[in-house]
């Protein structure tokens, strides 16, 4: 998938609409709304034949391509919610819409919520500010849109120039984190990726609910709900979106959803994220490229139901890899950008801004495993790592899924450990002794923990035990050192593995057989 290009929109059934008559919202005919209706139809649904999104005037929408598109900016002025008199003067988070072109071809159809009742927003070419050359003039009166965006609180002299929440293309969605930086998405489900011989199917959120209620201020979550439609796949889906005030908490989702299976498929991912790494400190991208780093996240954060921490560093592998942590009702997991020094990037887009983001399931997931999908790249363009829940037991046709969660758009994870240090970074080199005659087919590990309050109060002259194991290999050379002019100790290993090899690898700090830190676990191949 293409990074920074809308992918694919969507559409839906016809309802009633909001038409923009001379300069304001009109709204004629609404029709009754809950989210346990939208649960029925999606279920109705599942019993029937899959039809394919509307895709507007083709001829048209594949000449509106990058730049064109980029020449399409919404009209402030028509923004709802923007407390301004071309809208009737609703206030909140301001809404806008993202047009049809070349990258986002399908209809989303888009409807406001209020008491209780839903009034469709049709499209205008009104909405947009467009050259006269643009193809978009010829677009016709149905074109719908691609998706939208929530702009910060009406008030703000800023609002137009920030957004802080967008959900365009398929079932993907994104927001900012605590330095108002987008980075890495979430969407709806995963169906099939990575699974040989089947193509990735990719639902799509068809029409969208959105409300704002009277007398919200900027803590009152915005109400959106969703329907999700695809060859093997219905669902409803409520969010329950939360900017507030103080901006360190970055955006928290409450999510509910219904999901039920027209078809069985092989891989279902719920709860899916999805990132890019291409290298970080360790890795084959840093020759490839003059910053010292690139990626959106560093790892895979993961709380096991037994309460165990593990950090996965992320890879760039040389094929398509899935790793599967087998676990019953994880308390969280996550992608995470834990590197936040600007000089490990040194580049304006800021990647040591970029959010983490963190899954919360407020009802449990029960048996299955967290998966991580690693694709290789040679660039920073693709989103390349997924991470999502596969619930234990072949997903079948009628099967259905209840899921209610929460998604933390942070600079750091919500519920950090405070016994124990987290991983700050994964380093790879040569084995063997400094000096001496290097040895052929030995690689050197050098792990680092940062936690003061953990790894400070080791006694002076006390060294942390390394405990490493291996699913292949020689392990040889375990020591550890606390890492000079910081908090951090390092624990360090060689591995003796033949060219080819692939190695799961697993390592900690303890003390008297008790953990200082989280779980290490890397895939490594030599």
């Amino acid at each position: 998938m293409k990074r920074r290009t809308f992918l694919r929109g969507a559409t839906a059934l016809s309802g009633a609409m909001i038409l923009p008559a001379g300069g304001l919202w009109a709204a004629p005919e609404a029709q009754p709304f809950s989210y346990e209706a939208l649960i029925a139809r999606a279920q109705e649904m599942a019993g029937q034949a899959y039809e394919p999104p509307l895709r507007p005037a083709p001829e048209v929408v594949d000449r509106i391509d990058y730049a064109r598109h980029g020449e399409l900016v919404f009209r402030t002025q028509r923004a709802m919610f923007s407390g301004q008199p071309d809208t009737g003067a609703e206030k909140g988070y301001p809404l806008e819409f993202f047009p049809l072109g070349k990258y986002a071809t399908k209809r989303v159809q888009m409807f406001a919520v209020e008491s209780g009742r839903a009034t469709e927003i049709l499209y205008t070419p009104d909405f947009f500010n467009m050259p006269a050359d643009n193809p978009a003039r010829e677009l016709p009166s149905n074109a719908g849109f691609a998706g939208f965006r929530l702009q910060e609180w009406y008030t703000e002299p800023d609002w137009t120039r920030q957004d802080w929440v967008a959900f365009q293309g398929a079932s993907y969605f994104r927001a900012i984190g605590a330095d108002g930086q987008y980075g890495l998405s979430a969407r709806g489900i995963l169906i099939d990726a990575a699974v040989a011989g089947l193509p990735e199917e990719f639902p799509d959120f068809r029409e969208f609910y959105i409300e704002q209620q009277p007398g919200s201020t900027p803590d009152t979550p915005v109400t959106i709900c969703a329907l999700l439609d695809g060859p093997s796949v219905t669902g409803a889906y409520r969010f329950r979106i939360t900017r507030g005030l103080d901006r360190s908490k970055g955006v928290i989702m409450e999510i509910e959803a219904r999901v039920f299976l027209r078809k069985s498929v092989s891989r279902l991912g719920l709860i899916p994220l999805t990132s890019m790494f291409w290298y970080g400190e360790y890795g084959k991208g840093r020759m490839q490229d003059w910053r010292p780093e690139v990626h959106d996240s560093d790892g895979l954060a993961m709380w096991a139901g037994s309460g165990e921490r593990i950090w996965r560093p992320l890879n760039n592998p040389d094929y398509t890899s899935v790793s599967a942590f087998g676990d019953e009702s994880p308390r969280g997991f996550g992608l995470l950008q834990r590197d936040r020094n600007f000089d490990h990037y040194l580049d304006g887009v800021f990647y040591d801004r970029r959010p983490s983001l963190w899954v919360e399931p407020i009802k449990p997931l029960g048996r299955g495993a967290v998966q991580l999908l690693e694709i290789p790249t040679d660039d920073e363009i693709h989103d390349n790592i997924g991470a999502f829940w596969v619930p234990e037991g072949p997903a079948e046709k009628g099967n259905s899924y209840d899921m209610h969660y929460r998604l933390y758009w942070q600079s750091n994870e919500p519920f950090p450990a405070t016994n124990i240090a987290q991983t700050v970074a994964t380093r790879i080199g040569r084995g063997g002794q400094p000096g001496h005659p290097r040895p052929a087919d030995v690689y050197h590990f050098a792990v680092e923990f940062d936690r003061p309050s953990v790894l400070t109060k080791l006694p002076y002259g006390v060294f942390p035990e390394v405990v490493v194991s291996a699913s292949r290999g020689e392990v040889s050379r375990l020591f550890a050192e606390p890492v000079p002019n910081g908090n951090v100790w390092r624990g360090n290993f060689d591995l003796k593995l033949m060219p080819g090899e692939l190695a799961d690898l697993r390592m900690y700090l303890a003390l008297d057989g008790e953990p200082l830190t989280e779980t290490w676990l890397y895939q490594f191949q030599a």
